[in-house]
């Protein structure tokens, strides 16, 4: 293995070389310079030791993205604890699987989800920290408590003078194969997964984005982060290669509705583009096409030639939407829709997309738009390999599989599932199905894993949907498919019990809408139900009495 320098020493150059450049800001509220960051960072150090916070120890972080998020998790990781970072979009009932199941000892809250949680549901848990301030809503420790009040004047003995250049000292020098962070793909316990990643998987993402986008971006450039730091993609490329290059990053800290963020883009004016599908849709359909002659999407598609100027004006005014001064827009995170993506490439618009899961922090795939064959997701990126297990992977798809430096040290308390997950030559088994071409271009056909993916990348456990769909009135079984970016629930009803109790059929839609929201009032935001179908025979079975899910996926899509 190739050697793997400290990342925490990265952490602390780029601090240092950035000392007075703009860092961190929420838009339309605070800027922290990168000595600002650091500062907050030894304050929280020395919060960590007064506390008795050891090395090893874990520290989850649940709220919305912002400045003081972005600080507490390098705070963490400089300090040597294992960070665990939670959606903010997760139930109160999923946050305390994840604090309990971690071992986190400390939690820091954002300021809205800090209101809906109950610490008696997270029993080990020292202390609650106010994400904004740092301040403590909860202490279980005497230690914690007093180093909290006590902390200001902690740091003015410890820096009597001022805090300078010379004592941001990370002094602990971590392991490649340490483990550095765990981030659940679910909130669920049940279900979850506590993805164990390491810092060489951190460095390694780090390390391609670097040399991929190191020469297009130079230190003070812009960034606007819209995509939840708690996941590997928004965290990986739009937190922490820009942070680590100098780059100046703006959070949203607020829902990003289209408006909010064609917006920043035009004031904000980003180097480069992060995101997920519907984004990029939803700022094209809204901020483009009404600004264009023939605006609607299938008459552009449906016109015979476009000729090159006409092109290159549609093109300017997609790029204008963008804020007009990135390199490239990267896409991930979910399926892209053909026809958009069509209408990119015609138009030569500077787009890719990539590939990636969180097992691999995350990513497999990618290439440069210049070089980007429209369809695929790129090629094997740097520190990793693929290929596909198939006898024919050009003609027939069969698993993606990965393997490199990206990819994880297994699932947090899970032997038995990592097992299966990374086999013993060291291949991560992606659950995916693809085709390669002759290039090493990839080419996703499909998922053979039942996870769906959001609107905005979060991933979708249809078992744990309808595990509690399943336990409401009058449904014998449940499956839930994905039609674009809606979750529809089709149930098998007890049609005995319907007619024992003289239900009519429109009865029965009328108690499915009931359950449907109040199925809605437990689940996050991005995997609430559209609908409720009822279908009328049992679904199929596999001989293990599992619902064969591929005949489904269709299904009750059409009515």
């Amino acid at each position: 293995m190739e050697k793997i320098p400290s990342f925490n020493a990265i952490i602390e150059k780029s601090i240092i070389d950035n000392w007075d450049k703009d860092s961190l800001t929420d838009y339309k509220g605070i800027t922290l310079q990168y000595h600002d960051v650091a500062r907050k960072i030894e304050k929280l150090h020395i919060l960590f030791e007064n506390s008795g916070l050891k090395r090893g120890d874990k520290v989850a972080l649940c709220g919305r993205n912002s400045a003081s998020w972005a600080a507490a998790f390098l705070a963490t990781l400089t300090y040597g604890a294992i960070a665990v970072p939670i959606l903010h979009e997760f139930t109160p009932e999923q946050v305390y699987n994840i604090v309990n199941h971690s071992d986190a000892r400390i939690l820091f809250a954002g300021d809205v989800v800090s209101t809906t949680l109950d610490a008696t549901k997270m029993p080990n848990l020292e202390g609650i920290i106010f994400n904004p301030d740092y301040s403590l809503l909860l202490s279980r420790s005497e230690k914690l408590t007093y180093a909290r009040e006590h902390l200001n004047e902690m740091f003015g003995k410890k820096y009597p003078k001022y805090f300078r250049r010379e004592h941001v000292k990370y002094y602990h020098e971590e392991n490649p194969d340490e483990l550095a962070m765990i981030n659940y793909t679910s909130g669920t316990t049940g279900y979850s997964k506590g993805v164990m990643i390491p810092y060489r998987a951190i460095w390694s993402n780090y390390d391609f984005a670097e040399s991929v986008l190191g020469k297009q971006l130079k230190a003070g450039d812009n960034v606007l982060s819209i995509l939840p730091m708690a996941h590997m993609y928004g965290m990986a490329f739009e937190f922490i290669f820009e942070f680590l290059h100098g780059c100046h990053i703006f959070y949203l800290t607020r829902i990003p509705s289209p408006a909010i963020i064609a917006q920043a883009f035009a004031e904000i004016r980003p180097s480069i583009v992060i995101s997920v599908p519907l984004i990029i849709e939803k700022i094209i359909r809204k901020r483009v096409f009404p600004k264009i002659q023939n605006n609607r999407m299938r008459l552009l598609l449906g016109m015979p030639v476009v000729n090159k100027k006409v092109r290159q004006r549609i093109c300017d005014e997609v790029v204008k939407a963008f804020g007009g001064k990135f390199y490239e827009v990267i896409i991930g995170g979910a399926a892209f829709n053909q026809e958009v993506e069509h209408f990119l490439h015609r138009i030569e618009f500077p787009y890719t997309v990539g590939y990636g899961s969180t097992e691999c922090a995350p990513i497999i795939c990618y290439s440069d738009w210049h070089t980007f064959k429209p369809g695929s997701c790129g090629r094997a990126v740097v520190h990793m390999e693929v290929k596909i297990d198939s006898p024919n992977p050009t003609k027939v798809p069969g698993e993606i599989l990965a393997r490199g430096l990206n990819v994880m040290l297994g699932y947090y308390k899970d032997e038995e599932e990592t097992r299966k997950t990374i086999d013993e030559d060291g291949w991560y088994h992606t659950g995916d199905l693809g085709l390669m071409d002759a290039d090493g271009n990839v080419f996703i056909k499909g998922r053979s894993k039942n996870m769906l993916l959001g609107a905005n990348g979060q991933n979708i456990y249809p078992e744990e949907i309808e595990d509690k769909l399943n336990s409401m009135a009058m449904v014998v079984e449940s499956i839930v498919v994905q039609d674009n970016e809606k979750l529809i629930g089709l149930v098998h009803p007890d049609y005995d019990e319907a007619r024992t109790m003289g239900l009519t059929t429109e009865d029965l839609k009328e108690i499915m809408e009931q359950n449907r929201q109040e199925l809605n009032n437990i689940l996050p935001s991005y995997s609430k139900l559209s609908a409720i179908r009822l279908h009328e025979e049992e679904f199929e079975k596999t001989p293990k009495k599992s619902i064969k899910r591929y005949i489904y996926q269709r299904v009750g899509l059409k009515n």
